[in-house]
């Protein structure tokens, strides 16, 4: 019988080591900045039960929900009677037998478990609660470029709060986090209750979800197929003439607050948006920021959890879409039982981050390195001599490493330039009796002979 060649699922994919060490990199410095404004870490359940999840997403959002097959007998007598009950059609059979036998799921982002686990643990949480977590998170969606079914989210949320502070304070945190990774962004802000008083200018509130469903296509699909999707989602021609110049609107706050004033004096609701974001520029006129940030009243973001401010982080220097999002969810703790505990948050996605990264060749070469020296292996006698110095090295914060096993000088030079190993050190008997040690550059291919704590100045100069 042949045998069936390993592979993986489409959409997932295996992190070597020197993958590893990038997004590490990426990782720590996101996970720094938020200890910095003194978030605290969390981590949730991969799986969650769908009920937590169904219905936090929008239509589409449920859709690209994984679901998990009970386990045992999952189908079970009441399976069985769904089969016998004679359903419908298969549409309708397919549902029910779906929501029987599949009652978990893997989670689609870590807000709404986040939330989930505010409720569950109000009364040991101290409010306002700062939190960061670093997890994968799950998409049944077609993989393409920049987008998996398995990837990594960094999040950070405050809940409890209502102050616009907060949504200042995360500005901050993505400004110093691109900067760190030496990334040209632009940071965009827009507030839902904006969209909102849109709705209510050209008569359609009841229709506000297609309304930000079409919007949030507009980078990607241009004025004339928005509007066109709009009508196909039963919005009138005269609305979708009112809608047309929103669209078209540019980056200027100005002229943006100047129109949006006009069209929305009627709407308490875009009115109350457009203080917010006024407010937010108010105290954002002490803060030194190093990346663009812009008022894009055509900013929608598609989750329905959002009510009021919404955040999207774009590359300015490589076209992938979304690199950071976020916003503020005032009613997201509500379906869980918890009301009027409002909250705020962002989400780094780091597979994204890595593609730009990488493609813009962003990682440090020194920062690959996972050793800056290797020690030659000659036997016994000389292994040990070395592993003495090798600790010296490392409890210097120095990494360096022996070669486990005495082979030829040929494989153990060949280990050192696979791993980018800057230097080899080599102490055979004529070193171990003048106490030196030989260091030679493998870029250079320079030799010279040190005493440990030359040794130990060369390579912190490094």
């Amino acid at each position: 019988m042949a045998k069936v060649k390993p592979s993986i699922p489409k959409g997932t994919r295996d992190f070597p080591p020197d993958i590893m060490i990038r997004r590490n990199f990426i990782f720590n410095i996101i996970q720094r900045t938020f200890q910095k404004y003194t978030f605290l870490p969390l981590e949730t359940p991969s799986m969650e039960n769908l009920s937590t999840l169904t219905g936090k997403y929008g239509e589409e959002g449920d859709q690209l929900l994984f679901r998990i097959l009970e386990s045992g007998d999952f189908l079970g007598e009441d399976g069985k009677k769904i089969i016998e009950s004679g359903a419908r059609d298969s549409e309708s059979l397919s549902a029910s037998l779906r929501n029987h036998i599949a009652r978990k799921g893997l989670r689609y982002d870590l807000t709404v478990p986040f939330a989930r686990f505010v409720v569950q643990h109000r009364n040991e949480i101290t409010f306002p609660f700062k939190r960061y977590q670093i997890q994968p998170v799950w998409r049944a969606d077609k993989p393409q470029k920049g987008r998996y079914r398995e990837f990594y989210q960094c999040d950070g949320d405050v809940i409890g709060s209502k102050s616009l502070l907060n949504e200042v304070e995360l500005i901050q945190i993505m400004d110093e986090v691109f900067s760190k990774l030496n990334l040209d962004v632009t940071i965009k802000i827009n507030n839902r209750k904006i969209l909102k008083g849109l709705a209510e200018y050209i008569g359609q509130e009841d229709k506000f979800t297609d309304l930000t469903v079409a919007i949030d296509k507009l980078d990607k699909t241009g004025t004339e197929k928005v509007l066109e999707e709009l009508k196909k989602r039963g919005i009138s021609k005269d609305s979708c003439e009112k809608v047309k110049p929103f669209l078209e609107l540019s980056t200027n706050k100005d002229d943006n607050l100047s129109y949006l004033d006009q069209i929305m004096n009627d709407s308490e609701e875009g009115l109350k948006g457009l203080e917010e974001i006024r407010e937010m520029f108010y105290y954002l006129d002490i803060v030194s920021l190093n990346n663009k940030l812009e008022f894009d009243p055509k900013l929608a973001r598609g989750l329905d959890y959002y009510t009021g401010t919404i955040f999207e982080v774009k590359s300015n220097e490589m076209k992938i879409g979304s690199i950071c999002g976020g916003g503020r969810y005032d009613d997201l703790t509500g379906v869980f039982g918890l009301n009027d505990v409002s909250g705020v948050g962002i989400s780094f996605g780091a597979e994204r981050i890595y593609d730009v990264m990488n493609k813009m060749d962003k990682f440090s070469t020194q920062m690959e390195e996972n050793a800056r020296i290797l020690f030659v292996n000659f036997g016994k006698e000389e292994a040990k001599y070395s592993y003495q110095i090798v600790q010296r090295l490392r409890n210097q914060g120095i990494l360096a490493e022996l070669f486990p096993d005495s082979v030829k000088m040929k494989k153990q030079f060949a280990y050192a330039d696979q791993r980018k190993i800057p230097y080899v050190a080599i102490i055979g008997e004529n070193e171990m009796k003048n106490s030196t040690i030989t260091l030679k550059n493998m870029s250079s291919g320079e030799q010279k002979e040190l005493n440990t704590e030359d040794l130990i100045k060369e390579l912190s100069s490094f």
